[in-house]
């Protein structure tokens, strides 16, 4: 489950200036930064992990971010993402011509490419040759970006644009039989572009363009690591709490169960965790949460009965954007109300994660498309007396399981499936009752125990069912029944920003309908959805 109160949060937008708050950069003499400014790609989180990849700390900025700004922060390097814009057209996203300037290595991709070059005094013009795809690259200069690279590689290809006419300064280091200038470079001001995309999959010896400009132009160290990130949150939590208190929603999930053991970590006793049970987990998930973090971990944990109190405030609710506005407002009271009886408590602790903040608005202004609000996001009410603290705001699901493992978190809790804070009140289409969600909990635990058994749970990102608001007509025995549809749903991800609709063998589908149909009453249908993120996303709801 995702974590703390946001959890379960609602999706109300937050007052402008606690966005800002949030998401400010403040430059750290400690860390090697590389900023990406963010135009709008669909790959931009992934430059980013390529980045990191490399033990070199990456941030997703504005692209409406100052040369001033930029400058106070001193970046080791900046990278201008691709984006679905034409720069030749009115009111395109560009950044401050200002970056150009600074000194600092910059690297741009794709639409950045084509907005260095349009600045700088190039000529950038609709193309009627364009490429979409795996394309053949040619590489004329070796010596920087392409260093220790073979002649030609395959790249991915994504433009219908073109540059006609280089700025000056400039000259061209690789090429493709339909894109003359595929890359292009100002050594002397260390100012790079291409037009693939080298931080996808499908592009060859990617990583090693991204490692070339990384090390050899903006002269990074790669000291950044997990043991260092641990050390820098313990640091800063305790300079932000001081001998305050902190009281932390845990979930069960690896988000919320490191959130807890780091700020355990930096203040001890002074943490206080809530489990609520909201009546909307899956089976014997509260128990099992229990036994996990109180009994075996130790945690400072007080558990909440509240499931009558959710139902009835979702009574008749089957808008899914008002579900989560319920949700999340219910959790806020029921937090304040049990957390105002500790005394000196000042913050509430979240598992906010990077896909989190990136996917739910453009929160950090950028023009990416705002797809919805997430449970971790923008769901707090504006009135909420707590302060935010949130030590994970900056990472990816699999660099929080490997924080996992470095504060010795048991494995189950580590590789336990992403759960969404909504809990199941976002998997059952329309309305919310108990005899629906009770239905829902079995088929959901067949489908779990049946990925188990084949051993496919911990390579599969999420698997879970969803209860459809249709019925169809079925036959058992020699009796006609008319009974509810279940979707099943199991993707392979990385870090939930894309991800693609499981493969799973016709075995395990035939016994994931077999025992869902034969054993859980009311229902007579099983589906199993086969769309993948984008277009779709991985939740219905």
């Amino acid at each position: 489950m995702k974590t703390n109160i946001m959890n379960m949060t609602g999706r109300r937008k937050i007052r402008k200036a606690r966005m800002v708050k949030q998401n400010s950069i403040k430059p750290s003499g400690k860390r090697e930064l590389v900023l990406i400014f963010d135009f709008g790609s669909q790959y931009t989180q992934l430059i980013a992990r390529r980045v990191r990849e490399n033990h070199v700390y990456s941030q997703i900025v504005p692209y409406t971010i100052s040369a001033k700004e930029i400058s106070e922060i001193s970046p080791k390097g900046i990278i201008l993402s691709g984006g679905p814009s034409s720069v030749y057209q009115s009111k395109s996203p560009l950044p401050d011509k200002d970056i150009f300037k600074l000194g600092i290595p910059i690297l741009g991709v794709c639409y950045g490419l084509q907005a260095t070059t349009h600045l700088l005094g190039g000529k950038v013009k609709f193309s009627q040759e364009r490429e979409y795809g795996k394309t053949e690259l040619f590489i004329d200069d070796n010596s920087t970006l392409f260093n220790h690279l073979p002649g030609n590689l395959t790249c991915w290809m994504s433009h219908g644009d073109c540059i006609t006419k280089l700025p000056q300064g400039f000259k061209t280091i690789a090429h493709t039989l339909n894109t003359p200038h595929a890359a292009i470079a100002d050594k002397k001001r260390k100012i790079y572009g291409v037009q693939f995309h080298p931080e996808v999959a499908h592009t060859s010896k990617g990583n090693e363009i991204v490692a070339n400009f990384l090390f050899r132009i903006c002269g990074c160290s790669g000291r950044w690591n997990i043991k260092s990130f641990v050390r820098e949150a313990v640091e800063n939590i305790k300079k932000t709490v001081g001998k305050k208190r902190v009281v932390c929603g845990l979930s069960g999930g690896v988000d919320s169960a490191v959130v807890a053991m780091l700020i355990h970590k930096a203040i001890g006793k002074n943490l206080r965790c809530i489990f609520i049970d909201n009546g909307l987990l899956r089976k014997d998930e509260g128990a099992q949460v229990k036994k996990v973090f109180k009994d075996t971990m130790r945690l400072n944990l007080d558990y909440v009965e509240a499931q009558d109190r959710f139902l009835k405030s979702l009574n008749g609710i089957t808008d899914p954007e008002e579900k989560r506005k319920i949700i999340g407002n219910e959790f806020v009271k029921i937090f304040e109300e049990k957390s105002a009886k500790f005394k000196g408590v000042e913050f509430l602790a979240q598992g906010t994660l990077y896909p989190d903040v990136i996917e739910s608005v453009s929160v950090l202004g950028g023009p990416s498309v705002k797809i919805k609000t997430h449970h971790n996001v923008g769901g707090l009410p504006l009135n909420m007396k707590l302060k935010l603290i949130e030590p994970l705001r900056e990472l990816f699901k699999d660099e929080v399981r490997k924080i996992g493992r470095e504060l010795i978190l048991p494995e189950n809790v580590i590789f336990r499936q992403p759960f969404p804070g909504p809990g199941l009140a976002i998997r059952i289409i329309g309305e919310i009752t108990k005899e629906r969600l009770d239905t829902l909990r079995e088929v959901d635990r067949r489908v779990v125990e049946e990925v188990r058994k084949a051993g496919l749970y911990e390579q599969i990102w999420q698997s879970f069912a969803v209860l459809l608001p249709i019925k169809t007509v079925g036959v058992m025995g020699d009796a006609r029944t008319y009974e509810n549809v279940v979707a099943v749903r199991c993707v392979t991800s990385i870090d939930g920003m894309t991800a693609d609709w499981a493969k799973l063998p016709n075995e395990l589908l035939e016994a994931i309908s077999s025992r869902i149909i034969n054993e859980v009453k009311g229902v007579n249908r099983v589906v199993y959805d086969i769309s993948s993120k984008p277009p779709a996303t991985i939740e219905w709801e």
